[in-house]
């Protein structure tokens, strides 16, 4: 699969030739703080890959020593400052810029899985809890840091740690920015899986994911975005729908015949 990305000295993707992408923060001499140019890269990533045809599942690191450490505070003045970016203003659907850097990886229609080592904080944790899966690494290091600089999490975080993080440790963990591990993530619920090579095991999990039936991939996630704040009775009407669309389609035939026959798989993409 070819496609031309933006250039960016910030962010690179890769594309595997099973439909996974792999994008990289890549602004190792500073811990891949989150900048100005670090935001645009990463929004510019992410439509470049909605606009991908045959993406089957994209997979979120960093290079070098970590993951992220956050918010640059060199240029915490101008992110924030009246004439930054409009915090207010919904410049990308219901998201203003900072969150839309995390709030596409749930937006995408198809699975992220991020790999997490080294630093984790503020602005990369909501981030990386814009993927769907998140594989850390046990001694990598973890905290909400806003409230040491006098800000709230307003990346997205309150949307995307709900439902993961109980309601009074995520709370007690705000409001002291509390440092934890990657180990103690997987109790506190910010991380999936723990393992000491979380970026081969999310690849693992990505390529595993591309071979699915890509339409019941997308539909799947499509459900799990609505299952969060639908009722009961809407969740299960779109569970129909959702199925109507894939009983009896190519992929789907396809996916019965190639268990049958003992055979991968090929299907067509969306």
């Amino acid at each position: 699969m070819k496609h031309e990305f933006p250039a960016s000295d910030r962010v690179s993707v890769e594309l595997e030739a099973d439909g996974v992408a792999h994008v990289r923060l890549i602004r190792t001499d500073k811990l891949n703080a989150l900048d100005p140019a670090m935001f645009t890269a990463l929004i510019g990533a992410g439509k470049a890959l909605f606009e991908l045809p045959g993406l089957r599942a994209v997979v979120l690191s960093g290079e070098g020593r970590a993951f992220s450490s956050g918010l640059d505070i060199a240029s915490i003045e101008s992110l924030l400052s009246p004439a930054g970016p409009p915090m207010t203003r919904r410049t990308y659907g219901n998201a203003n810029l900072f969150q839309q850097a995390a709030m596409q990886w749930r937006k995408l229609p198809v699975p992220v899985i991020a790999a997490i080592h080294g630093y984790c904080f503020g602005g990369a944790l909501q981030i990386a809890g814009g993927a769907d899966i998140r594989v850390v690494a046990p001694d990598a290091r973890l905290a909400i840091m806003e409230l040491k600089w006098g800000i709230v999490p307003d990346m997205g975080g309150f949307a995307l740690w709900r439902g993961l993080v109980r309601d009074d440790v995520l709370r007690a963990l705000t409001y002291t920015n509390r440092e934890f591990t990657g180990e103690e993530a997987l109790t506190l619920g910010f991380a999936t899986q723990v393992d000491a090579d979380p970026l081969a095991i999310a690849l693992d999990i990505a390529r595993t994911i591309a071979g699915q039936s890509p339409h019941a991939v997308r539909s799947a996630k499509a459900l799990f975005a609505r299952a969060a704040d639908c009722s009961t009775d809407e969740i299960l009407q779109a569970e129909s729908l959702e199925q109507h669309k894939l009983v009896g389609s190519r992929n789907q035939t396809e996916a019965v015949r190639s268990q049958m026959e003992r055979r991968a798989a090929v299907f067509v993409d969306p």
